[in-house]
């Protein structure tokens, strides 16, 4: 199914669907130091074009719902992140989505960019689709984002061997480490994210 994407903004950051428009905002934010993005998969600045046709295609097809990451203030696009793998009932009702395909550019991942994206993105799940559960998936060798996830409110539920393909070069297939929410405990990791952004923001 393909999702519905409204835009969605916070106080930092606003999440618009990614568009042809947002190419070379994202190409900036990828020309950054390739250390700083970890284990996740960033498209350098000459595949950025490619990139976004990919999930362009990937949106129509309904694997995906794509955001660019825009700056409040600036205006500047800093990253990505999506909805992908919606699962729905027999009658066609969406009960779960994952959250994933994140990266911000270096000067953006230690404020309150990514918290706010995660409690925009959650809170359109659980208070407007009115899923079920939401996953949150990583590398299981990314204790960055491994911690990220946990802070956010992210419930670890164990690994997965050998289950996706993996983003380090020379490397087929990785193990990922698995958290999800779940619509009875959102309320209190709602209430837990607003106050780590409003910590985050200073």
């Amino acid at each position: 199914m393909r999702l519905p994407q409204p835009v969605l903004t916070g106080d930092v950051v606003r999440l618009e669907p990614l568009g042809r428009e947002h190419v070379d905002g994202l190409r900036a934010a990828a020309d950054a130091d390739r250390s700083t993005f970890g284990w996740t998969r960033v498209p350098t600045p000459a595949t950025v074009e490619e990139y976004v046709e990919e999930k362009l295609a990937q949106r129509d097809a309904g694997q995906i719902a794509p955001y660019a990451q825009v700056e409040v203030a600036t205006g500047r696009v800093i990253g990505h992140t999506s909805y992908w793998a919606p699962r729905v009932r027999a009658d066609g009702s969406l009960f779960a989505v994952e959250i994933g395909h994140t990266w911000l550019t270096p000067e953006a991942q230690a404020g309150a960019v990514n918290s706010e994206s995660k409690l925009l993105l959650l809170t359109h799940c659980f208070e407007t689709l009115g899923v079920a559960r939401v996953d949150l998936k990583t590398d299981a060798r990314n204790e960055r984002s491994r911690a990220a996830i946990a802070a956010v409110g992210g419930v670890f539920e164990g690994v997965l061997r050998q289950s996706d393909v993996s983003r380090r070069p020379g490397e087929d297939l990785r193990d990922s480490a698995v958290f999800s929410l779940i619509a009875p405990e959102w309320p209190d990791a709602a209430e837990r994210l607003r106050a780590r952004v409003t910590r985050k923001r200073g």
